[in-house]
């Protein structure tokens, strides 16, 4: 029986009420767009002048290109440039071979004295802006601004007499105010209630930014109510609604700012009351202007149906500029869809970026013309009567069509949302209620998780390795053999055996072999052998043949196993070495106590290793702990037999441990494992083997993105990246690289305590949330000056506000690190948290964002650095690849100092990196910053901080170099004067500020 008539409307219905609830929750639809690189020239109160896609700065790497400088209007935002990356202005013009810049006034409620600002003000910053361009890039510079945007292109225009511009591009820009106002006002009567309105009524108010938003709405009804029907009649199709999402919430909500009450004043009373763009002498703090001054080329774009800037008003340019060559652009379309839509996207930028071209010598666009003089009257009036009825008509009628259609549709449309969420929650809740039910005597551990894959699905695929497929089958017989092997030579449950081996199939069963007896695994790394031998305790190490004359240095009984393609090991007769390759499993005889997968929760089942603060300290991870962070990877990554995990991460490293291995194999997917990172061997196995998921740790994907040699063309199967410790830069790379693939970020303790994850990746640089199934956890308030953790009156931990830093506190689940730093009577009386010892933020919609390590915090004289808040800030700029935030100790006291590792030919201005720093979410800015020429990475792949803080702080050189001044809350060039005053402590010889 066909139930699709009843199922279909109830997916439909769930679909509506899914992205409703985002909607609500978030103001729209995650569509995962990202903003156009930029770098900001310029940053001073009045204005920032971005640069977007900044190019290559070394010599000789690029031809400069002919820069365009974007003007926005008052009331919206400048991001209006950049709605869309794909089909925005900077990314058209970009990819049209054209220089994009934005000067961005900001939203003046939100900056001191900004709400003073008058017209002047903002046309005197824009031709400041203009001079910087034309220094940067050496040309002369063409003028676009959109609405009173293009106003202030004239009038800046005229400031400066068209000095350095190349030409002036308006989009709808009324000229001759009175000859056409938005719904056919008489011009007497705009005349005399703009002279009101300014003298009496703005004059001591001002409009905030939904208002400005609510009075353009109400300028087109119609279209305004067909968007927003349009909206939730798709509101159950997502794929339909994200293409246009970005531009419907910047419309709706994100795009409007305040307007100043003087500079309302001073629009209505010189441009409206008075006219005077079209009359002449106007007044740029005290100066009269008049657009007859200009004489370089203007291109007015036009719009047919455009009620605000309506084509007499625009037209009037003609009259006001009789020395320039005018000419127009005529598109169907209302204000906004001159800049911004499909319009926009295919026409009018397009056209600009031929505008620019035709005057470096190239070919005229199509469709524009010379501008015809104007007449003194106005016989052309505004937009007709009759063709606002029509186009008014037209639109309420597509709207009805539009209604009758999705009613008729809702019958029939399958929704792949709802069916998309069954699947996904079918395979994921059987996970966490295992989870939930593991406790300190549950038999769990990658040994049994291994057999239960195999009896499930012998004949499926478990290990890609070299072109070959072994199936789960075959990896289980191969996993037994060598238990039989390891009891043959005296291994017994509970022995702690370490393991020195190439990420290799033999590594992997090793470890799965360890873990079915009952013994630990110390994953040893090669660094520092010896000291990592002594803190495992190990008694004898599993070698490949590679590492069999390292493990020999050791005093341990060394056993060989797999060996890749040669077996001639070639030892003296008294080696204490063991070739496991030539015991036969098939004459072992099991002894009594051997029982497969004996391992509890609570039991230890593998020592992994890490440096801290320099030191290699073993982490003793429990079954537990891996249980949780494979399932939790399972669930989070959503991972099946259908994909393909590549584990790039070295199997000593606990990420590659618990993250990529644990997931794969609880998920059912396939490992696919690889004989070292190489950006060329990278491409080639992904789409061997059909990679879906991709593990790293730290920067590790650097070294692929950033060779040289490194050029993905195509498309690949990849959907995510797992792992932990990617810097903000890098993830927002490996993005953008490798869309529509996502990255999902883990954040979890040793001892499993405390487990987050960004499934979204919607926030770079988030940890994201407590995986479903995993401990509680919570942030205790923190004073970082005095490393003391807040009580509140009654004595019980004061949880931390949003946004306020605090020390992450888990309550425990599962057995307990007797290393932990317990603590109890916490929030209430008797109740039991561990502490973490990691300084954590919570933002309004409960993500973490991770501050720093307890123990790191830099405290100098004007107050905590937090080095992972620094790292993010900065990482979010395009030129820099890697960064660093250590402290260094000068004349007794601490000083905070950032190294940057800047991407092939990228450059860092003074101002971008003021603005980068200036409003961090925690802490304070780092004393000093300074460029250097690389970083040293330790076998995870994280930059070594140790190199760097040896060489103390840095010396003015060829490299840039900078330090915090902070009388100005800006950095400055870092000279051997200031440098001195540093090293010397001068700053401690000033008062403190009561």
């Amino acid at each position: 029986m066909d139930f699709s008539a009843v199922t279909k409307p109830v997916e439909r219905l769930l679909a509506t009420a899914q992205n409703g609830l985002e909607v609500l929750r978030y103001g729209g639809l995650e569509t995962g767009s990202v903003p156009s690189p930029f770098q900001i020239i310029q940053s001073v109160p009045m204005y920032r002048l971005r640069r977007y896609f900044p190019p290559d700065v070394r010599p000789g790497a690029q031809d400069p290109r002919p820069p365009v400088l974007m003007v926005h209007p008052m009331m919206m935002s400048a991001d209006m440039w950049d709605v869309t990356r794909d089909d925005g202005a900077v990314g058209i013009l970009n990819a049209a071979g054209i220089d994009p810049w934005v000067i961005d006034f900001g939203s003046p409620d939100k900056v001191e004295g900004g709400m003073q600002r008058n017209l002047a003000d903002h046309v005197v910053a824009l031709s400041e802006a203009i001079d910087i361009v034309k220094e940067v890039t050496g040309r002369d510079v063409h003028l676009a601004g959109y609405s009173q945007g293009g106003m202030f292109a004239y009038q800046a225009a005229a400031y400066r007499r068209s000095k350095d511009l190349a030409s002036i591009i308006a989009f709808g820009s009324p000229v001759d105010t009175l000859a056409a106002l938005p719904m056919n006002l008489p011009a007497g009567v705009a005349a005399g209630a703009a002279d009101f309105m300014a003298d009496h009524v703005f004059s001591r108010i001002d409009i905030p930014g939904w208002l400005a938003r609510t009075g353009f709405q109400m300028l087109d009804p119609i279209k305004t109510a067909q968007s927003r029907l349009d909206f939730l009649r798709q509101l159950h199709d997502r794929e339909a609604l994200l293409p246009r999402e970005q531009q419907r919430r910047f419309l709706s909500s994100e795009g409007w700012i305040a307007w100043s009450g003087p500079a309302i004043s001073e629009l209505l009373k010189q441009f409206i009351a008075h006219n005077r763009m079209i009359t002449g002498g106007f007044s740029i703090h005290g100066d009269l202007v008049t657009l007859s001054d200009i004489d370089c080329p203007i291109l007015a774009v036009i719009g047919e149906v455009d009620d605000i800037g309506q084509p007499a008003a625009v037209r009037g340019i003609k009259r006001a500029s009789p020395d320039a060559d005018v000419y127009e652009y005529l598109i169907r379309a209302g204000h906004f869809g001159l800049v911004v839509g499909s319009k926009a996207s295919t026409q009018t930028w397009p056209t600009v970026a031929q505008w620019v071209k035709w005057l470096g010598g190239e070919q005229m666009p199509d469709g524009v013309v010379p501008m015809g003089s104007q007449p003194a009257d106005h016989p052309e009036g505004g937009v007709s009567f009759s063709t606002r009825v029509t186009h008014g008509a037209t639109a309420a009628t597509e709207m009805a069509f539009g209604v009758a259609r999705s009613a008729a549709d809702a019958l029939v449309a399958a929704n792949k949302n709802a069916r998309t969420l069954v699947i996904e929650t079918a395979r994921t809740l059987p996970r966490l209620a295992r989870l939930g039910q593991v406790n300190d005597h549950t038999r769990i551990s990658l040994g049994r998780i291994m057999s239960e894959q195999a009896r499930s699905a012998p004949n499926g695929e478990a290990l890609l390795f070299d072109g070959r497929v072994h199936t789960y089958e075959a990896v289980d017989r191969r996993i037994n053999n060598v238990v039989h092997g390891l009891i043959d030579v005296g291994v017994r449950q509970g022995a702690r055996v370490g393991v020195l081996m190439d990420t290799r199939p033999s590594a992997l069963v090793a470890i799965a072999a360890l873990s079915r007896l009952g013994a630990v695994a110390v994953l040893l790394p090669e660094a520092d052998l010896a000291k990592a031998a002594r803190l495992g305790g190990v008694a004898e190490i599993i070698a490949d043949p590679s590492h069999l004359d390292m493990a020999r240095k050791l005093d341990t009984r060394v056993l060989v196993l797999g060996g890749g393609e040669s077996r001639d090991l070639d030892l003296p007769e008294d080696a204490d070495v063991i070739d496991m390759e030539k015991i036969d499993p098939d004459v072992v005889e099991l002894p009594g106590w051997y029982r497969p997968n004996p391992g509890l929760a609570r039991d230890l089942a593998f020592v992994a290793f890490s440096e801290v603060g320099g030191e290699l300290v073993a982490r003793q991870i429990t079954n537990f702990r891996w249980a949780l962070s494979a399932f939790g990877t399972a669930s989070a990554a959503n991972l099946g037999r259908g994909d393909t995990v590549y584990c790039l991460t070295p199997l000593h490293h606990q990420s590659g441990l618990l993250v990529s291995l644990g997931g794969a194999v609880v998920g059912g997917s396939r490992i696919a494992l690889s004989r070292g990172l190489q950006p060329d061997r990278f491409l080639q196995e992904i789409r061997q083997y059909g990679v879906t998921v991709v593990s790293y740790t730290w920067a590790m994907l650097r070294e692929v993105i950033d060779d040289p040699s490194f050029s993905l063309t195509g498309s690949h199967p990849v959907r995510l990246f797992i792992g932990s410790g990617m810097p903000a830069g890098l993830w927002k790379r490996v993005v953008d690289v490798f869309e529509p693939a996502q990255v999902v970020e883990f954040f979890a303790t040793t001892d499993g305590q405390a487990v987050l994850a960004n499934v979204s990746g919607a926030k770079i640089g988030s940890k994201g949330r407590p995986l479903p199934g995993s401990g509680t956890v919570e942030l205790a308030a923190y004073d970082a000056d005095d490393d003391l953790i807040l009580e509140d009156e009654q004595g019980f931990v004061r949880k931390a506000e949003a946004n306020e830093v605090g020390v992450l506190l888990a309550h425990p689940r599962g057995p307990v690190d007797p290393t932990a730093v317990v603590k109890r009577g916490v929030f209430a009386p008797a109740d039991t948290w561990v502490s973490t010892e990691f300084l954590f933020r919570r933002d309004e919609d409960g993500d973490y964002w991770l501050v720093d390590n307890r123990g790191a915090v830099i405290r100098t004289a004007r107050g905590p650095v937090f080095a992972t808040s620094v790292n993010d800030a900065v990482g979010r700029l395009d030129a820099v690849d890697m960064s660093v935030t250590y402290g260094v100790e000068e004349a007794g006291r601490q000083l905070a100092v950032t190294a940057l590792a800047l991407r092939p030919g990228g450059s860092v201005p003074t101002a971008d990196l003021s603005h980068a720093l200036e409003d961090l979410a925690a802490g304070n800015p780092p004393d000093v910053v300074h460029v250097v020429a690389d970083m040293e990475l330790g076998a995870s792949y994280r930059p070594l901080v140790a190199p760097l803080r040896a060489a103390g702080i840095p010396k003015p050189g060829r490299r840039n170099c900078w330090y915090f001044d902070p009388d100005t809350g800006t950095y400055k060039k870092l000279t051997a004067a200031s440098r001195a005053e540093l090293v010397a402590g001068g700053a401690d010889d000033e008062p403190d500020a009561e």
